[in-house]
């Protein structure tokens, strides 16, 4: 098991459902929270990234949409708007606690091309060295189909193994995992360590998440094969209760572990 001591360098992933209220929005209450909490963690001298999802559900929400667009060009004209959403607002908070952010798009071909995926861990160490949090997201704007991670589960593993990160902590809409689906079980109960993927574990995995975003347990456990890979301890936790990295960070899971 590791501690806070064994903690330097930690990945955390918040996903669209966390985000936003139902009605698309932002929800600005867990927004604080995160930028209050990560801030503090990084006080304390651990090098902190944010993979953030969002831009495209919070673009459909400021551009009137009510579904979520199936053409590319939609999705890149949301992503657009909606990142500058959210950056603005990831900004005013995290700046609120005297901490500075800054942005980072990616592509797979940006992490699968050996000198661009240089130059990207370059970008990640020199904001650490400076003492600022980068705050990363799909480069949904200007990417096509076949160079996006299609989920930003994947890219926070990925993200995670590129800066050599000690810990990922997934912050979802659900609990963990589960020995069965907790919507049609009430008594499902969740797994408290996964020690390696098996097809057992794969056959756990659920569909589609929200409407707004497009993770599901299925994204999380390839997550979850990424980090073995790369010997990186995943936990997958509540998204609404923000403070349990606190317990995490100190060992105390809430939620499911990865490790071997």
């Amino acid at each position: 098991m590791f501690s806070t001591e064994s903690i330097k360098r930690v990945v955390i992933k918040i996903g669209t459902s966390t985000l936003t209220h139902s009605t698309g929005r932002l929800d600005l209450r867990h927004l604080e929270t995160l930028a209050r909490v990560l801030s503090d963690i990084k006080n304390m001298g651990t090098d902190v990234v944010l993979v953030t999802s969002g831009a495209i559900g919070v673009g459909m929400s400021k551009l009137g949409m009510t579904v979520r667009p199936s053409e590319l060009r939609y999705k890149q004209a949301a992503a657009a708007v909606g990142q500058c959403e959210l950056m603005h607002i990831y900004d005013k908070f995290f700046l609120d606690y005297s901490q500075v952010v800054g942005q980072i798009l990616i592509t797979k071909s940006d992490i699968a091309l050996a000198e661009r995926r240089q130059k990207v861990e370059d970008t990640f160490e020199t904001l650490f060295e400076l003492g600022a949090i980068p705050v990363v997201n799909e480069n949904d704007t200007t990417g096509v189909d076949e160079i996006l991670f299609g989920d930003n589960d994947t890219l926070s593993a990925e993200v995670a193994a590129l800066v050599d990160a000690d810990l990922l902590i997934i912050f979802s809409d659900i609990d963990g995992l589960y020995d069965k689906d907790p919507r049609e079980y009430s008594d499902a109960k969740i797994i408290s360590r996964v020690s390696g993927i098996s097809d057992d574990i794969r056959a756990l995995a659920g569909g589609a998440g929200s409407k707004l975003g497009t993770g599901g347990m299925v994204t999380k456990i390839h997550a979850a094969e990424v980090c073995f890979a790369n010997d990186i301890p995943m936990v997958i936790t509540n998204g609404k209760r923000i403070e349990n990295a606190y317990d995490i960070l100190s060992g105390n899971i809430h939620g499911t572990l990865f490790m071997k």
